[in-house]
């Protein structure tokens, strides 16, 4: 009688070795994991760290000063080039550019000089500047030596670069954002939260209040508090103004889901151990009831961005928020609201390009981390 073996089962595939990791597993690793399946969301998040490095390090990036202007208003964009009538070289290089004018129709136009070749070289010395406000010095990512000049995005109707102001916009209309959704995440968690956990009274009050602030028409309200700013206030605090006139309109949707939350989780059994045990209401709020949820508000803080971005775009668009000399996206945006200047360059629209792959990279990026938030849906 043959006596029969157990078989043990050795965990050796790589589907069994992904279920132990999960177990053992904390919950933010489980979050960084499913956000990091999300292809879309890494590279949008890829993205807009570029966005933000660009914007950090404007003085460096930019190959031009943004306010410099030049004798070649509405030059064309300059692509780089790599064939020459010897033939192809590595290193690229841009022609120098002459201007010619239509004498019937007066129309100023730009052709290459295939006389003047100027190569592009990395690290070059050009205009000075100050990096983080403090750092003297010269040196630029890119530019043309010899006296060129390189417009990748061509120029303005003054001959300003249209890149390196681009550049520079990346740095207001970026950090309004995040200043922006700072301020209203202060105000949605504070009155969001108590109307949620004390409720009664006080969360007749506070709704009622998000109520009439969501009741009107979100562009003219801005216009409107946009325009009550003092036009001799400098570009600097009409910067802080716009700021703060966006946090105090946009924190109303998040106290709105800090509230749902709080309702739903005020009566668990954690919150009324923390209770019986003597913790007071606000370390309660603070200890318990916010960490609970926190990957969902950082979900709806990465898709509140866009909105203040577009806000402070239109606003400038407009020309009720920030005005020149400041630099922002919105700012650039007024020189394409002439349709005879877009007609004649249509490189002005590069702002508004940079503000849809903006707001669709922190899009994509909220909906990674929503997905994220709950962790749990996979862990199998």
């Amino acid at each position: 009688m043959t006596e029969t073996v157990p078989i043990k089962h050795v965990p050796n595939s790589e589907v069994d070795a992904a279920k132990e990791r999960t177990y053992v597993a904390s919950q933010w690793q489980l979050m960084w994991w499913k956000f990091t399946n999300h292809k879309l969301a890494v590279f949008s998040a890829i993205v807009i760290i570029l966005l933000y490095l660009v914007a950090i390090f404007g003085d460096f990036v930019a190959p031009h000063d943004p306010l410099l202007r030049s004798g070649h208003p509405f030059a064309p964009p300059q692509l780089p080039r790599f064939r020459t009538e010897e033939g192809f070289q590595l290193r690229p290089f841009v022609y120098g550019i002459k201007s010619q004018m239509d004498m019937k129709t007066f129309k100023r136009s730009y052709v290459p000089d295939t006389s003047k070749k100027y190569p592009i070289h990395f690290f070059v010395r050009g205009h000075k500047y100050k990096l983080f406000g403090f750092i003297e010095t010269d040196l630029h990512l890119f530019g043309c030596g010899d006296g060129g000049a390189l417009y990748l995005m061509g120029t303005d109707q003054l001959g300003r670069d249209v890149f390196s102001r681009v550049v520079f916009g990346a740095r207001v209309s970026l950090s309004i954002g995040l200043i922006g959704v700072f301020l209203g995440l202060l105000l949605g968690i504070f009155f969001g939260g108590i109307s949620g956990y004390f409720g009664g009274l006080t969360d007749m009050i506070v709704q009622r209040m998000i109520e009439i602030l969501r009741s009107f028409p979100s562009i003219p309200l801005w216009m409107a508090l946009a325009a009550a700013l003092p036009p001799d206030w400098s570009p600097l605090f009409v910067y802080f103004g716009i700021t703060v006139i966006l946090s105090l309109i946009s924190w109303t949707g998040l106290a709105r889901v800090v509230r749902g939350r709080f309702l739903s989780l005020r009566n668990e059994d954690f919150v009324l151990a923390a209770r019986l045990g003597g913790a007071s209401e606000a370390r309660i709020i603070r200890k318990h009831l916010l960490p609970s949820f926190a990957s969902h508000i950082i979900a709806s803080l990465t898709l509140s961005i866009p909105s203040m971005i577009l806000a402070e775009t239109s606003l400038s668009f407009l020309g009720v928020g920030l005005r020149p000399p400041v630099i922002s996206w919105g700012v650039l945006l007024q020189d394409a609201q002439n349709i005879h200047a877009v007609a004649m360059a249509p490189w002005l629209m590069f702002p508004g390009l940079l503000v849809v792959i903006a707001v669709l990279a922190f899009n994509f990026v909220g909906d990674g981390l929503r997905d994220a938030a709950d962790p749990y849906t996979t862990a199998t």
